[in-house]
């Protein structure tokens, strides 16, 4: 039987990470990070929690999806807000009918999530991390702690840009769907077959649906004009990047990708541009999908961008900003131009 990373001495698990960084040019300290990545997710993913639970975001599309070339690791968790919120979230899609409905169960959302966090995913993700002999604190955090942080003494230093930590940020206003079950391994896996690493097969939001969320949430920031966070940027990067592949192709001009998006998001995701007038994510719908952001909002994106590159977050050279911003001008000519007014089948 083979041996596990973890039951290695780790005098040797930091040999290993050094060869394999030598051999594939991924800094070590990434390279050690992604192991408890792809271990946290193991560990989630073997539980009584998996059924009820979908990964989504960035490092979907880098670990599961493999169409992004950056470093992502935060994991973005979605729970059924049906399995949350039983007595109130009963139709099929998770969808308050109303928009006062979808402030009680936003409301509902933010006192139940910490305590299911609290009471169930830390006792459980604990012992299975202890039974993989994955030794780690864990930490509950967020403004609404809503999210935990996955704690490891690390083997090998980098430059500090990569913390000795694994977030897992939790989410339960949808239902995680449309998803599909999909692999998940180490990096470092490849280069080593004699060698046991943590591996997964977990509920992943269909890159179809994140495509959608990342457009939408651009278009927001183009009328919004706010940079939420640092490293923004990233979700002009990898539109692009999912852009490119034969799957979004193909469904580019299938508006019902992004009414599901249009619908969740206009009820549960209310947002105002500067004039305190909200902003009507239908817009997206019909013809007016904002993906090219002007003025001083596209030198701040572009300020962001930059220090994403100078954090060496890309896998391969990064391409220059006012490309990404020139190929996403041609993407919305691109999809407004195939329109469809979906209007009237969306709720009020």
């Amino acid at each position: 039987m083979p041996k596990t990373f973890f039951s290695l001495a780790l005098t040797d698990q930091v040999e290993l990470l050094n060869a394999v960084s030598a051999r594939s040019g991924h800094p070590a300290p990434l390279l050690e990070k992604d192991v408890w990545v792809v271990g946290t997710l193991a560990c989630l993913f073997s539980s009584s929690l998996a059924d009820r639970l979908t990964f989504k975001g960035g490092t979907s599309l880098s670990k599961a999806y493999n169409v992004i070339n950056r470093f992502s690791d935060d994991l973005d968790l979605t729970y059924d807000i049906r399995s949350l919120l039983p007595e109130m979230a009963t139709t099929p899609d998770g969808i308050p009918p109303t928009s006062s409905q979808a402030a009680k169960w936003t409301k509902a959302v933010r006192s139940r999530l910490p305590q299911w966090i609290q009471g169930r995913v830390v006792p459980i993700l604990q012992a299975a991390l202890a039974d993989s002999g994955m030794e780690a604190s864990l930490e509950i955090i967020g403004k609404d702690s809503d999210s935990i942080l996955v704690k490891y003494a690390p083997l090998s230093q980098g430059t500090g840009n990569v913390a000795p930590n694994v977030k897992l940020e939790f989410g339960a206003r949808s239902t995680g769907e449309p998803c599909e079950v999909l692999p998940v391994i180490c990096d470092l896996a490849p280069f080593v077959p004699e060698i046991m690493f943590p591996h997964a097969h977990l509920r992943v939001m269909k890159m179809e649906r994140t495509f959608w969320e990342k457009a939408t949430a651009i278009h927001v920031f183009c009328r919004h004009a706010k940079i939420r966070g640092s490293r923004f940027a990233r979700h002009w990067h990898d539109l692009l990047q999912l852009a490119a592949t034969e799957r979004i192709q193909n469904s580019l001009l299938d508006k019902s990708w992004l009414e599901q998006v249009v619908r969740h998001k206009t009820m549960f995701f209310q947002e105002k541009d500067p004039t305190g007038t909200a902003i009507d994510y239908r817009e997206c719908l019909n013809g007016q999908l904002c993906l090219v952001p002007d003025g001083i909002e596209r030198e701040a994106l572009r300020d962001d961008y930059c220090n994403m590159v100078q954090d060496g977050i890309f896998f391969t050279e990064a391409p220059e900003f006012d490309v990404i911003l020139d190929k996403c001008a041609h993407l919305q000519e691109k999809i407004n131009s195939g329109h469809t007014n979906s209007e009237t089948s969306l709720r009020a």
